[in-house]
């Protein structure tokens, strides 16, 4: 098992969970984060830092979509290690639905 990142992270990219990650297994886009499920090691300690509540186990249902988008992007974006300020209107956009239809980017972080 593995956990990924989700739509909720789009547009807020809170980086909490990078700061407690043991194994530095996320990868930063744009606009939101992804997780490596081969650097993943289960931990799960990643899952109670997201303010917005975007990282869930693989064995969730509603993690079922996202656990490729994971394994790609985390391939080609840069890895990230340390926590970073989110993006400026995150609060805006956290909890809001359908974020991957309007705001999802595949470019790269910075």
């Amino acid at each position: 098992m593995t956990y990924v990142v989700t739509e909720e992270c789009i547009k807020c990219k809170f980086t909490d969970c990078v700061e407690v990650c043991p194994v530095d297994c996320f990868y930063e886009g744009e606009n939101m984060l992804v997780i490596n499920p081969d650097e993943c090691i289960d931990c799960g300690v990643c899952e109670p830092e997201c303010p917005a509540e975007a990282i869930l186990p693989d064995s969730d249902t509603e993690a079922d979509k996202w656990i490729d988008l994971n394994a790609k992007q985390s391939n080609i974006w840069p890895n990230i290690t340390e926590k970073k300020e989110q993006l400026s209107d995150a609060e805006d956009y956290q909890g809001m639905k359908n974020k991957f239809e309007q705001f999802y980017s595949d470019k790269p972080g910075e």
